[in-house]
């Protein structure tokens, strides 16, 4: 059974940064893409930053320049690094490992972005 961890939420002020983790309990590369999506309140769930197996990237278009999705192969684990955070990047964030036939999704991370 295909398990993602995430870690790193927590409540920041405007500006600052924080760095969510996803560990995935087998290797990444089974996987066509690994990424991170986030849902705010009263909102739909909305991709953030997508990796591929290559090492391709996306990003959502309001986070480019901020947010990065890296991955540490050996440790199954792939990161988002989120700098200047703003009151609108509030919401749950949940690591998601994709295959053509299959979504695997961790249980959310909460990150509030508050004065």
């Amino acid at each position: 059974q295909v398990q993602l961890v995430e870690s790193g939420g927590g409540l920041v002020q405007p500006g600052e940064s924080l760095t969510l983790s996803c560990a995935v309990s087998i290797s990444i590369f089974s996987f066509n893409a690994v990424g991170w999506y986030r849902q705010a309140p009263g909102k739909e769930r909305e991709l953030v930053a997508r990796m591929s197996s290559r090492g391709d990237t996306n990003y959502l278009d309001s986070v480019k320049g901020r947010f990065t999705i890296s991955r540490d192969i050996a440790e199954n684990t792939v990161y988002l690094q989120m700098n200047s955070l703003k009151p609108e990047d509030t919401a749950v964030y949940y690591c998601n490992a994709h295959r053509v036939s299959f979504d695997h999704w961790g249980q959310g991370t909460h990150v509030v972005v508050s004065s």
